[in-house]
């Protein structure tokens, strides 16, 4: 970090990684009772697999998504430690309002055996691997987050995901990592997803470059040397990383904050 980014960090809180402290306040209507996104993603898709969420901010997304379609276990990551422990306790008091209503989740099934990832907060190589069964899993055991980041060798990641979901995270990767991060951040995906697997991908747009690349003098200068824009990450994906397909599963989120009605995509491996 530069000297500039820390004095200015000093002053408040810049969040240069777009690790917002209210992000789903910004981009969920008032009248809304869950994130338009969970509209839009398919069940089959979590139902009784292992995920990943990417940037998981303060976990909401990630416990939402573990509640509504019953994924046999999700883990979230961020790079922000202060939302990993914001998530976390986001996580223990859903799991208390659900005890308390009596409205425990139905176990899935799950066609894989392996073993379960269970995390603590605040360790770059959090993972202590334990036996488990989803039946015997409740809410805090399917539900876990960790502080990392994605970008950096995964020696810390040994478990591989049926399902990887990244929502609102590439921008950030390519202002503060540039192309390089952008395309070891698509390596790394293509890594831990099993054979068949899926990354659901929700790309912003280059006009929301242009609105947040002061942010740094790293966002700046990585901004102006971007060879590869949101419109290639297509091309990046199928041709260059290996995915076989992909479907736009939205054009438009009803209920999202005008400028988060972004378009979702979904590859598969």
């Amino acid at each position: 970090m530069s000297k500039e980014e820390k004095n200015l960090k000093r002053k408040k809180h810049i969040a240069i990684y777009g690790n917002y402290k209210n992000y789903y306040g910004y981009r969920i209507g008032q009248q809304e009772k869950e994130d338009p996104r969970l509209s839009v993603l398919r069940r089959d898709w979590f139902e009784g697999k292992d995920c990943l969420d990417i940037g998981c901010n303060q976990g909401l997304l990630t416990i939402s998504i573990a509640k509504k379609f019953n994924c046999r276990h999700i883990l979230g990551i961020d790079i922000d430690a202060g939302l990993i422990e914001n998530a976390v306790w986001n996580l223990k008091r859903t799991a208390k309002m659900d005890r308390n209503s009596g409205t425990l989740p139905k176990p899935p099934e799950s066609e894989h055996s392996e073993h379960e990832v269970s995390v603590s907060v605040g360790e770059e190589r959090a993972g202590i691997v334990k036996e488990s069964s989803p039946l015997e899993g409740n809410l805090l055991e399917r539900v876990s987050f960790c502080k990392q980041n994605f970008v950096d060798k995964l020696q810390w990641l040994t478990e591989k995901y049926d399902t990887v979901v990244c929502f609102s995270v590439t921008k950030w990767i390519h202002l503060n990592w540039g192309d390089d991060g952008l395309i070891m951040l698509f390596t790394n995906i293509w890594r831990v997803l099993r054979p068949g697997g899926i990354l659901v991908l929700e790309p912003q747009p280059w006009k929301s470059y242009q609105k947040n690349h002061h942010v740094s003098e790293t966002a700046t200068y990585n901004f102006h040397n971007i060879l590869f824009p949101p419109d290639y990450f297509q091309d990046i994906l199928l041709d260059k990383i290996g995915f076989r397909t992909v479907e736009n599963i939205t054009n438009a989120l009803p209920g999202s904050v005008i400028g988060f009605d972004r378009p979702i995509f979904a590859y598969h491996k």
